[in-house]
């Protein structure tokens, strides 16, 4: 088991890492964008990280409670998805053993939700109030939920990436994000460069549901092909500095259009956090 105090600094450094980390079209350290600045999600971080570490709290309590403190310390929504992903993570830091890893402690976590989950986590999304949530024919998070929280989330996990990792087992998170930020920081030793590895691969691996879910395909192939060029690059060289100019114009053509691959930057920072508590448990 992990102490909770650990698994604060463990979020509050992947958090800052992505924060560090030029992500095109997204808020970094190198250019804010979409009305919200570095320190808005900073503060965001800091507040929710006592609810959503907290071991007395179940999966959905993690969630509504981080969602709701990040509410009143911001007045908007910074980091749902964030939330949304690493609270099954530090529920599972429960079943780490030797012998059972993350990925199938968080497997375990999923297949253990409960309606009572799926509640909270409704007057959470309720609350956060992402762009674009509307209402849903089927289990609307306005209304009183009749299904488990991964049943719910399979529901959505054809529009929502981050449903889709509840669905799936975190299978892009396990099988191709972490394989991703480790190959780099073979290449480079660079966590800022890994991290960027792994925003730029996702991104030319799969369709951004945040941008998707305002924009329909208008933007999609506009993204994979940039950041697959940008994937590309870093394959090939870990001079960072011979991007950077690159990344600049990246992201001011993306925020010109109103594209924040928001989700992708998530399920990075989601991949940093599991990189870390991989790497505590079964140091490398």
């Amino acid at each position: 088991m992990i102490a909770q105090d650990q698994l604060i600094k463990m979020f509050l450094e992947a958090c800052e890492l992505e924060l560090q980390t030029f992500k095109p079209g997204n808020v970094s350290v190198y250019a804010d964008g979409h009305d919200m600045v570095v320190d808005d999600f900073r503060l965001s971080a800091k507040v929710s990280t006592q609810s959503i570490t907290n071991p007395k709290y179940s999966l959905g309590e993690k969630i509504y409670y981080a969602v709701r403190q990040t509410r009143e310390a911001v007045g908007c929504n910074t980091n749902l998805g964030i939330l949304l992903l690493a609270a099954p993570l530090f529920e599972a830091v429960k079943y780490l053993t030797v012998s059972v890893s993350l990925q199938q402690a968080v497997e375990r976590v999923l297949k253990e939700t409960t309606l009572a989950d799926a509640n909270w986590v409704f007057k959470a999304i309720a609350l956060a109030n992402p762009g674009g949530l509307g209402h849903s024919e089927q289990q609307d998070v306005h209304r009183e939920a009749s299904v488990t929280l991964v049943e719910a989330m399979d529901l959505a996990k054809d529009k929502d990436r981050i449903a889709a990792q509840y669905a799936m087992g975190y299978k892009d998170i396990f099988t191709v994000a972490i394989l991703m930020y480790n190959s780099s920081m073979d290449r480079c030793c660079d966590p800022r460069v890994a991290s960027l590895s792994v925003y730029a691969g996702l991104l030319s691996h799969f369709p951004d549901s945040h941008i998707e879910r305002k924009y329909g395909k208008k933007y999609s192939d506009l993204v994979q092909n940039k950041m697959e060029n940008i994937a590309i690059r870093l394959l090939g060289s870990d001079d960072f500095s011979a991007i950077e100019e690159t990344l600049y114009e990246i992201d001011s053509e993306f925020k010109g259009l109103g594209i924040n691959p928001g989700t992708t930057a998530d399920l990075t920072v989601t991949t940093l956090l599991a990189v870390f508590i991989q790497d505590y448990f079964v140091p490398s």
